[in-house]
């Protein structure tokens, strides 16, 4: 069996992506991830209010027992913390690292418990809105 040297498979080529190409890759990928983050970016916020009519509706519920098994709301110095351990296990700040606040009486009745929202300052919208137990979406959740 001979081996011929001078025949050459033509037509298999090694190509290489041109810069071009790699180029036009990079850009796709970037405006898709763009505009996933700005679909996305909605979704968070919501979370995190969503997170805090919770944390709110819990808290209410148990200062709701305080007063059934005490007979008085706590007083402004003793605020949430006097729920801890008996009523609940521990209190955490709201959704963007603010302390909820407590004030006995309150201007929607006997207390008022509110998370001044992403700002951390009284009024706003969107995610700077207060949120409070007053709120209709909060007392929906304390009636489940």
């Amino acid at each position: 069996m001979r081996f011929n040297k001078s025949k050459r498979q033509v037509g298999w080529r090694r190509h290489a992506f041109s810069l071009i190409e790699v180029m036009i890759v990079v850009v796709i990928i970037g405006i898709m991830a763009g505009v996933v983050t700005y679909a996305t970016t909605g979704y968070l916020d919501k979370a995190k209010r969503q997170r805090a009519r919770s944390d709110i509706a819990t808290y209410s519920g148990a200062i709701d027992y305080f007063y059934s098994v005490t007979g008085h709301y706590p007083d402004n110095q003793e605020g949430l913390k006097v729920l801890v351990p008996e009523y609940i296990k521990m209190v955490q700040n709201d959704p963007w690292g603010h302390p909820y606040q407590y004030v006995q009486p309150g201007k929607g009745g006997p207390y008022d418990l509110i998370s001044y929202g992403a700002d951390g300052r009284e009024g706003g919208t969107g995610a700077d809105a207060d949120i409070t137990n007053w709120d209709p979406d909060v007392t929906d959740l304390k009636k489940k």
